[in-house]
Formats: C-alpha cells, structure tokens, sequence
C-alpha cells in the first residue's frame, strides 16, 4: 500500500481583505491524493487560513477537462475576493464568486469543443466573525465535528440524494443504486447554477471537514469520525501536526478501502 501523496492542485495566495478576517483564529490542513485506481487527480483543493477561506473542488470524472474545471475553481476565487470584497457582505460575496466561476470554466468550455461539458463540485467555507459561511454545489461535502460526533452541513447535489427526499428507498439501500455517482448540479457545466449557501455559528473548538467523495463515499462515517476523534482527541489543545496527521489518515483509510477515487480532505479547527 503507498502511502499518503500530497496535494497535487493546492492554492495558497496572498490577498488583501482585512474585512475577512474572523475573530477566532483557526488553525487548518488539506491534502489531496490521486487514489489507488485513477491515472490522474481531478481534485483541487483551496486553503487560505490567513482569511479563513477552505475549498474543495472535485472535476467530474469521466467528463473532458474535469482536472481543468477544478483547478480554475479554485484559482478564480481570491482573485475574485480580491477584486469583490469590499462591496459585498460575506454571503453574497461567496454565491457571487461561485457563480462567477461557474460562467468562467462554462465560457471557457463553450470555446474549446474537446472541454465542452466539463464541470466541478464545489464546497467552500467562509469565515466571518463567529459564523461560518458554506456555499456547494454537487457531492463534496462539509461537515461539523462537535462533541465527538459528526453533522453533514452541506447538501448533495445527486440523482441519489433527490431519491431519498423522494422517499423512494432508505439510506442502505442508496449506498448499493448504480446511478449514486450521477450529479444533478455542477459548476461550469451551464452558464447558469443555483447555488446552496448556509450560515451557521461557530464556537471555539468547533473543527470542520470538508472533503471529496473520494473519502465519504468510500469511508463510513463511524471511521471517519473515528479517525479524527483518534488523532485529535481534545480540539482545545490540537496543534497543526494533530490536524496533518487526521488528514493523512484518513485518506490512507480511503485508499485501504480501495482508493477507487481521488481523495481530498481538509479540517479546520476554530481556536
């Protein structure tokens, strides 16, 4: 089994948007891993802790550029914070930048034919004051840990999901539908998206996951928050390292588990 391989498609830039920066400090980790049976990593994942921003961007496998809409993704949004953040609140400013991204990667699909019909997940996090910002679109999720258990913020975007809210099967019985890849949402696959965003407040020692489903799909969520649990057994006293060594392990869990897609992880603990 190899072990755990870095961040393929990481962004860290340096911006200035003082009027972003929350009142908690926090402290953060991210990593991405191609996996065990894809040939290249369509997932992209963005970490500014100095502005409290986190994003993962997972390319749609199977489609054309997929890797390329992930990586615009992710690199379109500070520079659009850059150029935005002084004329908007927090909330419009993330859907504004996701729906920004989503007409970019389109328009650039729509001029070269052997991109047309790429497109990308999207789940991101803003931090502002002591409140936590989410904006998603597709199936990379972002979940609270909190007293030791684990809360999905964050809604799907799946042809599977829209059949649980339909009722027609039950949770276990989704898990084995053939179709629980299909996405009924992505950025950069039409001109225009509706965008799922959520505030939420935050305490001191509130840790959150966002991920690809390269680890949810594939890692049950009792290991999951197992493994954190394991790794960062007392959020008020975790350092940088306790959070790296949670991330590692559980894409190395992921890839034990088969590693049959691209695996992004990144956790970001309120101080």
């Amino acid at each position: 089994m190899k072990l755990f391989e870095h961040i393929n498609h990481l962004v860290i830039i340096e911006l200035d948007f003082k009027d972003l920066e929350g009142s908690l400090p926090v402290i953060s980790f991210g990593g991405s891993d191609i996996g065990m049976k894809r040939k290249t990593n369509q997932d992209s994942i963005c970490l500014l802790p100095e502005y409290h921003f986190f994003a993962v961007a997972d390319g749609m496998g199977g489609h054309n550029g997929g890797d390329i809409a992930s990586q615009m993704s992710v690199r379109l949004f500070p520079k659009f914070f850059a150029q935005h953040s002084q004329k908007m609140e927090v909330p419009e400013l993330l859907e504004s930048a996701v729906k920004h991204i989503n007409r970019s990667i389109y328009e650039h699909g729509q001029k070269n034919a052997d991109l047309r019909g790429m497109g990308t997940t999207i789940s991101c996090i803003l931090l502002d004051d002591k409140h936590m910002n989410i904006a998603n679109i597709g199936d990379s999720r972002i979940y609270l840990v909190n007293q030791r258990k684990l809360y999905q913020l964050s809604k799907d975007h799946s042809l599977v999901q829209e059949k649980l809210n339909l009722g027609i099967y039950n949770r276990e019985e989704a898990k084995q539908d053939p179709q629980k890849n299909v996405l009924i949402r992505t950025v950069g696959f039409e001109a225009e998206v509706e965008v799922d965003t959520y505030k939420y407040k935050i305490s001191k020692n509130d840790l959150f996951l966002i991920c690809s489903d390269g680890l949810h799909g594939k890692v049950a969520d009792a290991d999951i928050i197992n493994i954190i649990n394991s790794k960062i057994p007392n959020p008020s006293q975790a350092t940088d390292e306790n959070l790296n060594d949670a991330v590692k392990n559980l894409i190395n869990q992921a890839n034990l588990n088969g590693g049959q897609d691209n695996i992004s992880v990144i956790l970001v603990l309120a101080k």
